[in-house]
């Protein structure tokens, strides 16, 4: 198993940044893909970005592209969302989650992942 804990949420004015982490203890980090997810009040979890687990090969949703980058250290057992140009549609609970893997492949579904963390709150005021 793989615990994750994210970190880094809070009050941001709109195009204002940001960086979330997502610290993970347990079994070996790097044999993990991780994703971040959102979501928003009254709204399904959806995906935000994903990271294979040697960091290689990243994927973003349309909504984040350019703006949001996810990168992680498997030497610190850390995944981070750096958040840039934020609007007020950013707002929601901030989750990270893992999935075991060999592949260096794209994990977008909820679904597909088996561990989460407990979120994290992003405001984006207007």
């Amino acid at each position: 198993q793989v615990q994750l804990v994210e970190s880094g949420g809070g009050l941001v004015q709109a195009g204002g940044s940001q960086t979330l982490s997502c610290a993970a203890s347990g079994r070996t980090f790097s044999n993990y893909a991780v994703g971040w997810f959102r979501q928003a009040p009254g709204k399904e979890r959806e995906f935000v970005a994903t990271i294979s687990r040697r960091g290689d090969s990243t994927y973003y949703a349309d909504s984040v592209k350019g703006r949001f980058t996810i990168s992680r250290d498997n030497a610190k057992n850390t995944v981070y969302l750096q958040m840039n140009s934020l609007k007020p549609e950013d707002t929601a609970v901030y989750y990270c989650a893992a999935v075991w893997t060999l592949a260096s492949i794209s994990y977008i579904n909820v679904k597909e992942y088996d561990y989460w963390g407990q979120g994290t709150q992003v405001t984006v005021s207007s």
